[in-house]
């Protein structure tokens, strides 16, 4: 059974938008990490209302519910709202914060990963690379939060980056 193709210009969207957030925070780390809290908190209440929409049509499709889906789109949602708020916490703790965003999507991505060997296998184990590395970094950033705050801007550009271009995959 041949899989009809099918353009999705959400995912598309939200990729090049998760992409252009990684080119801006290349550009300029020092000078840009404000503004990295401006970019992360939208990014994470659009990311929330995204995964919300994604858990709807993954019932959709398999007729599975997906808990860990909305709970990581709810916690997405209510980081980018304080964060939106407060910027001085924002900075503060955006190393930490971005340490557990990359193990909870990380994980969550490893969790609905199987989805994808029903699109194409390519992009199955695409999906699961990526989120590894996710992991890993994750780990990293957690137990060294000194790092994780030097290299903030490239590990944001590193995420942004391979989170937009997954998205744009899926797109087509």
């Amino acid at each position: 059974m041949e899989r009809k193709s099918t353009f999705r210009l959400p995912y598309f969207l939200m990729g090049l938008l998760f992409i252009l957030v990684s080119l801006l925070s290349f550009r300029d780390p020092q000078s840009s990490l404000l503004a990295i809290v401006y970019v992360f908190a939208l990014s994470a209440i659009l990311k929330g209302i995204f995964e919300l929409f994604f858990r709807r049509k993954i019932h959709e499709f398999t007729n599975q519910k997906s808990t860990f889906l909305i709970v990581l789109g709810v916690f997405d949602l209510l980081v980018g709202i304080f964060f939106l708020f407060n910027l001085s916490a924002g900075l503060v703790a955006l190393p930490f914060v971005f340490a557990i965003w990359f193990l909870f999507d990380s994980i969550a991505g490893l969790l609905t990963a199987s989805i994808y060997k029903i699109e194409s296998t390519g992009y199955y184990w695409f999906h699961v690379i990526v989120n590894v590395i996710g992991i890993l970094l994750g780990i990293m950033l957690l137990f060294n939060p000194l790092t994780s705050a030097l290299t903030l801007a490239f590990l944001v550009g590193f995420y942004f980056m391979m989170a937009g271009i997954s998205l744009i995959a899926y797109s087509f």
